[in-house]
């Protein structure tokens, strides 16, 4: 098998294009290292065969990351003579390109040579990059014919970053991998020829180097300033990548506690089990990204440990299939010397400020609310949005993204109605900001006012002794429409009793409980239907729930408990402006709803 596969002579065209029009899935990859297009055209898990000039360049681009990556993975394993063969036919292959950058390539893109876009030759070269440097480890026998190869991956680097901080976007992720690329092409380039490195100045240090980009890319909260748990991931993972051989103690003060910070992001909004929801814009499940997942954690445990990034690995190999990826052993000894003081584990409450974030933990239940930014070009219009997680079951997450090149699915996913947050009147929110008005050891509570014109929205969520309370409290200057939405990402059952609360029931690997009542005197209707599920798949269908009212003010209540939580709830009910729970040991908590 292995005598079969080649390195693709093609250029790769947009990896986003590699979708299902009919279904909106990603297709199946098949053997990426084959070199050649799946026979018949690329498989749908829903049977369909698809074969388009953009399909085949979207393969491509699969096959020639797969390929870099692959070569690093040879490199480690001390394959040198299949490693040098398949880097110099690279070689060859590039300088045969460069005579002009790629010409199909969406307008919008700063253009690669290899790919459609800069971005996505980068992310190839810092793996093309260490496959070389690891092989010098060993001796540079061999490596003179790849010499070319990397240094045009330097100057190409150093162009499109150049075209990028001219027009003012330093703080890009696409900066935070071309000073990756550049800083690994030219750290190989030096270590082929046996001497020391001497790009700190131009590729870490300098005014448009990977410090100056961390300065100004990240917020004081720790977020990358798209506020999307991918692209946050996407750039520290470009930064690990890039400081190989750095020692951690000379790190600049300020750019190590960025990347602290960045590393606590994500042990905060990962769940116990490991899961990271998919906030703004991310995949919500894909073989690829687990990968990507590991090797960040591979190597953030090196630099800055966390605990819980311990279960996020865990996680990523169960969706890999395998617990022997060779990534840790690969990966190990990337920093030249003893890591950053561990991080602590996060509070019971968690607010990210500037991101527009808050995270709330009791008894079994993961919860995130989004009242922030817009979320940049990658935001979605889901302000009041509240997810909720047990430890491994996304009960109801963030739905994510499709394939960006699926335009009526994107859509879709990126809308209100997608989303577990309000609408008024049927309509989508407005692309807007909420705003953080209170939050204590136990709760959060953030508003939104421009979403619809003349309504106000409150949400409170209370972290209970075994149970999570939710608030909705949404005022308008005359009676609207007001509809509160359910969007789980698991099997649900939902059934309206004679008299209480409307009951819910969320399955998974663990079980969550619902009490959902509201604002005593108003015609409240539970409106159930299938409805797409996340967007990994987005023909599989959910059982969606809305809560419907005309009403010029009203309050949406909602008690959850996880069914591993106790003493159980029994009663739930409205009056005045309190909310009381009841649990089956006599306990009585009352939560004001007023805002």
């Amino acid at each position: 098998m292995a005598a079969l596969r080649r390195i693709p002579r093609e250029r790769g065209g947009w990896w986003h294009a590699y979708v299902c029009p009919a279904h909106g899935a990603e297709l199946d990859h098949g053997d990426v290292l084959a070199g050649v297009f799946p026979d018949g055209g690329a498989r749908c898990a829903h049977g369909c065969r698809v074969d388009t000039p953009a399909v085949r360049g979207a393969w491509v681009v699969l096959s020639h990351q797969a390929w870099a990556r692959h070569l690093r993975v040879l490199a480690h394993r001390g394959e040198r003579a299949e490693a040098v063969a398949r880097l110099t036919e690279y070689a060859g292959l590039y300088a045969s390109l460069a005579t002009e950058r790629h010409g199909e390539a969406q307008g919008w893109m700063l253009r690669g040579r290899l790919f459609h876009q800069a971005l996505t030759d980068a992310i190839w070269a810092v793996n093309i990059g260490h496959a070389v440097i690891t092989l010098a480890e060993d001796g540079t026998d061999g490596l003179a014919p790849v010499l070319p190869l990397l240094e045009e991956l330097e100057q190409a680097a150093a162009e499109a970053r150049g075209v990028l901080t001219g027009r003012g976007d330093l703080a890009s992720n696409y900066t935070a991998w071309l000073n990756a690329a550049g800083a690994s092409a030219s750290r190989a380039a030096s270590a082929a020829r046996g001497l020391e490195w001497d790009g700190a100045k131009q590729w870490l240090e300098g005014e448009s180097g990977l410090y100056a980009h961390l300065r100004v890319a990240v917020a004081e909260d720790g977020w990358e300033w798209e506020g999307s748990t991918y692209y946050h991931g996407f750039v520290l993972r470009a930064a690990l990548l890039a400081l190989r051989s750095a020692d951690p103690a000379a790190i600049p003060a300020d750019v190590a506690g960025v990347l602290a910070g960045m590393t606590d992001v994500l042990a905060a909004v990962a769940t116990p089990g490991g899961v990271l929801p998919a906030l703004h814009d991310g995949p919500y499940l894909r073989n690829p990204l687990a990968l990507e997942w590991l090797e960040l954690v591979a190597l953030a445990q090196q630099l800055v440990p966390s605990d819980r990034l311990d279960a996020v690995a865990e996680r990523a190999r169960a969706e890999l299939g395998t617990h022997d990826d060779g990534l840790d052993r690969e990966l190990s000894g990337w920093f030249a010397g003893p890591p950053l003081p561990r991080r602590p584990a996060p509070e019971a409450v968690t607010v990210f400020p500037v991101a527009g974030y808050a995270v709330v933990r009791t008894a079994g239940i993961h919860a995130l609310l989004d009242y922030g930014p817009h979320g940049g070009s990658h935001g979605h219009r889901d302000k009041l949005s509240l997810y909720l997680y047990g430890d491994t079951t996304p009960w109801q997450p963030d739905p994510g993204q499709v394939p960006y090149a699926h335009a009526e699915f994107r859509e879709l996913y990126a809308s209100s109605e997608a989303h577990p947050a309000f609408r008024v009147d049927g309509a989508e929110q407005a692309e807007c900001a909420g705003v953080l008005l209170a939050s204590d050891p136990v709760s959060v509570t953030a508003e939104v006012t421009t979403a619809y014109e003349g309504v106000r929205a409150v949400r409170r969520v209370v972290a209970g002794d075994c149970c999570l309370v939710d608030l909705l409290t949404v005022t308008g200057r005359q009676a609207r429409r007001v509809t509160a939405q359910l969007r789980p990402g698991t099997a649900l059952d939902i059934q309206q009793q004679a008299a209480g609360p409307v009951r819910t029931t969320w399955y998974g690997d663990e079980t969550l409980h619902g009490w959902h009542t509201h604002t005593p005197g108003v015609d409240v209707r539970p409106f159930s239907r299938p409805g797409p599920g996340p967007a990994d798949d987005p023909q599989r269908t959910r059982t969606r729930v809305d809560f419907g009212a005309e009403a010029e003010r009203i309050t949406f209540a909602s008690v959850y408990q996880a069914a591993s939580a106790g003493p159980a709830v029994t009663r739930v009910r409205i009056e005045g402006e309190e909310l009381t729970v009841e649990l089956a040991d006599g306990t009585v908590t009352r939560f004001g709803t007023e805002s």
